[in-house]
């Protein structure tokens, strides 16, 4: 494997420094999120609760995304990303207040998330701009791989931390190790990097500059099939996220430990591809790689966990699943920001959040429902025959094994008819 060499680190300083301190706080943030999910449901024992939660915060970025990143190209990125991480650690200093007061009701929580949503929704697109001004364009792969890396560490260490300190700390110390993870984010940022200016244009307004983004993609098919692609992905993979749990928990060899190991495994793999990502040499054809390595993804997990009872069967087919999932990340980066012009990528990253991640909570709420009104009450009924007991199993849980056969075959289609009109396209890298 090789090692950065002294004129890259030089070269890749103010990078590393923003990715490394960006990602510390942002583990702090998901410890936060994750031991607030515990009290939630210690609270009121509803699944139904937590996630409401999750959709609190997920909501203001689909839905606002398109307008706040067309503010973003408007304003300074640096103090965007201030303001925005300030705002953020106020609402968590009020859960601090409330929950110290014994005044912290689920309410509370639903509405800062949500605001806490709406500055994520304004801060990611100014991130991903300050990314572009701070890297030259030769490292565009090697970046990716490592910020896929830490979001990969970050998906691993998150729940194993957080549940260890809010045992033995409580939500107090939770709290205090994500407003101390802040501060060093917020000083790195501050006081040791120094991010260009790109182009702002503040003669126009927010509707003008969000309809240029939308504008941009129509014209340019390439990014656009490969944005709808995304979102056809990411139909299929939350579905599977809302049915694994029904699949893994009520089965004899599962339960919530083997659940954790499970779930850990799709980290580990992507921990693993980030590291293979950072140092492979650029594709011929990073459009092809995109599609064949979700088809491969897509096309392996859901049939190996809906034809196994076997959790080390289960590992394997999240690390097959996830492992490709940095190479399809990092080639997809490289080409948006060789396409998009800089002064345009604010508003641009915003659009692509709306269309390529709106299908998410679609997914959440389809895969759960089709467990619990479909796929359940479907093999209840016909579970008895020979075949669908060879298959799926038997009792609870059977359902959730059907539907992870129909996640394999829906997301195998997305892939294999959308790689069709992939191939149309001829990417050119600068």
């Amino acid at each position: 494997m090789k090692v950065m060499k002294k004129s890259e680190l030089l070269e890749l300083k103010d990078f590393l420094i923003l990715w490394s301190t960006q990602s510390m706080s942002q583990l702090g943030s998901s410890m936060t999120g994750f031991a607030l999910t515990l009290w939630l449901y210690e609270r009121t024992g509803s699944s139904l609760s937590t996630a409401a939660l999750a959709i609190c915060s997920y909501a203001p970025y689909v839905l606002m995304s398109v307008f706040a990143g067309a503010l973003t190209d408007c304003l300074d990125k640096k103090k965007t990303m201030l303001g925005c991480d300030v705002f953020a650690a106020v609402c968590t200093v009020i859960v601090f207040v409330l929950f110290q007061t014994n005044r912290l009701r689920v309410w509370h929580l639903y509405v800062l998330n949500g605001i806490s949503g709406l500055m994520n929704t304004v801060q990611q697109p100014a991130s991903e701009v300050a990314m572009t001004l701070i890297m030259p364009e030769q490292y565009y792969q090697k970046t990716s791989g490592l910020r896929s890396l830490s979001n990969s560490l970050i998906s691993v260490l998150n729940p194993l931390i957080a549940t260890s300190l809010y045992a033995f700390a409580g939500l107090n110390g939770v709290i205090a190790v994500d407003l101390g993870s802040f501060l060093v984010a917020f000083a790195a940022l501050l006081f040791f990097i120094r991010i260009p200016e790109s182009k702002r244009d503040k003669r126009e307004g927010v509707f003008v500059l969000a309809r240029e983004g939308l504008m941009f993609l129509r014209e340019h098919p390439l990014i656009m099939d490969l944005i709808l692609f995304m979102s056809g992905v990411n139909l299929v993979a939350s579905a599977f996220d809302a049915a694994l749990p029904g699949y893994v928990l009520p089965n004899p060899k599962g339960g919530s430990s083997v659940l954790g190991i499970v779930t850990s495994c799709s980290g580990i793999a992507m921990i693993v591809g980030s590291l293979v990502v950072s140092f492979l040499p650029k594709p011929k054809n990073r459009v092809r790689v995109i599609y064949l390595t979700m088809l491969f993804s897509l096309g392996t997990e859901n049939f190996l966990l809906a034809f196994s009872r076997e959790p080390a069967v289960w590992c394997v087919g999240q690390l097959i699943g996830w492992i490709l999932v940095p190479v399809m990340n990092a080639n997809m980066d490289v080409i948006l920001r060789t396409s998009i012009p800089v002064e345009l990528q604010g508003r641009v990253y915003a659009c692509r959040n709306t269309l390529q991640f709106f299908t998410i909570p679609i997914g959440l709420f389809f895969g759960g429902f089709m467990v619990d009104h479909v796929c359940e009450p479907f093999m209840r009924t016909y579970g008895d025959w020979p075949i669908l007991r060879t298959l799926f199993g038997a009792g609870k849980g059977s359902g959730a094994a059907l539907m992870m056969l129909i996640l394999g075959v829906s997301g195998s289609s997305v892939c294999i008819l959308t790689g069709k009109r992939l191939k149309k396209y001829q990417y050119i890298e600068k």
